[in-house]
């Protein structure tokens, strides 16, 4: 019923593109903050000049995450204003049918991917130690275990809900099946992806990582019935991410425990989420969530529940 909620005769497609234009709106708003800081930064010369990470790096990388991050709280409350006066739904509706929240679904995968997460890089650390160094700075770590703990699971849950939520929804009332919402959104979440600085360094193909993700979050959305475990999974990989490892060419540039010098390229350990561990994850839910009728959660097609 997650999709099935959101159809309507009077909700027409056409209101998801007022909808998310309103959404883009709101962000960018959030966003003068940020602008006005790097504006008044003594170190500023010629923005136009400046790529994303040079703007950036003129902060303190706890200051430009608490910033960057303020565009998915006006992402938020521009998506709560949408659904209430266009669609005339509550927030909630964007996460699950039921009313309230599944908590014990959002931290079981939570806890599952930060556990895969902390594993793989530990691994990762093991067998090749001159690819990291140490970059602990305990004062500036712990403000980003605050700074981080707070803003990065509002950005993720605020991509969550515009993706597996508003638009899964959209893309369903626009074509009524199952399939086509799963496919647009992992396409559009993975190809908004092209800016950031790990494909200019990596090269396009890290988008099959991108896109990946994407597919695997929207299989969680419509299996469960709902985004709860999507939320989770997000959550803790950019959170758990952001603490464990930084780079001089990665989107987010914190103050975290390691520093990965390594020169970026297109690897196994790039795709080994997408073809293996991702599979494993989608197995271990699904058995413990007894998902069942696969095939009609993920291409039927679509009825109104009104």
């Amino acid at each position: 019923m997650f999709i099935e909620q959101a159809i309507k005769k009077e909700n027409k497609f056409w209101k998801y593109l007022i909808g998310s234009v309103f959404v883009i709106l709101a962000s960018s708003l959030a966003q003068i903050p940020l602008f006005l800081a790097v504006f008044l930064s003594p170190q500023t010369n010629n923005l136009a000049q400046l790529t994303t990470n040079d703007i950036l790096n003129l902060l303190d990388s706890n200051l430009s995450l608490f910033l960057m991050s303020l565009t998915f709280v006006g992402g938020i409350i521009g998506l709560y204003f949408v659904a209430k006066w266009i669609h005339k739904q509550t927030l909630i509706s964007l996460i699950n049918p039921f009313g309230k929240i599944r908590w014990s679904r959002f931290f079981f995968s939570f806890g599952l991917w930060a556990a895969v997460v902390v594993f793989t890089t530990l691994v990762d650390y093991v067998l090749h130690p001159t690819d990291y160094v140490l970059n602990v700075d305990w004062p500036s770590f712990l403000l980003l275990v605050l700074v981080a703990g707070v803003m990065l699971p509002i950005q993720t849950s605020c991509e969550e809900l515009i993706f597996r939520g508003y638009l899964m929804q959209g893309f369903g009332n626009l074509a009524r099946n199952r399939w086509f919402p799963l496919l647009m959104t992992s396409l559009i979440f993975g190809g908004l992806h092209i800016l950031n600085p790990e494909v200019d360094k990596m090269g396009y193909s890290i988008l099959i990582y991108y896109i990946g993700t994407g597919l695997l979050l929207g299989l969680f959305t419509l299996l469960d019935d709902g985004l709860e475990l999507a939320l989770g999974f997000h959550a803790a990989n950019n959170l758990v991410g952001a603490l464990l490892v930084t780079s001089s060419w990665s989107v987010f540039q914190t103050h975290s425990l390691l520093k990965d010098v390594s020169e970026p390229e297109i690897t196994f350990d790039v795709l080994l989420p997408v073809f293996i561990i991702y599979p494993l994850v989608l197995f271990v839910l699904s058995k413990k969530y007894n998902w069942t009728n696969w095939k009609e959660k993920l291409t039927g097609n679509i009825t109104s529940s009104n």
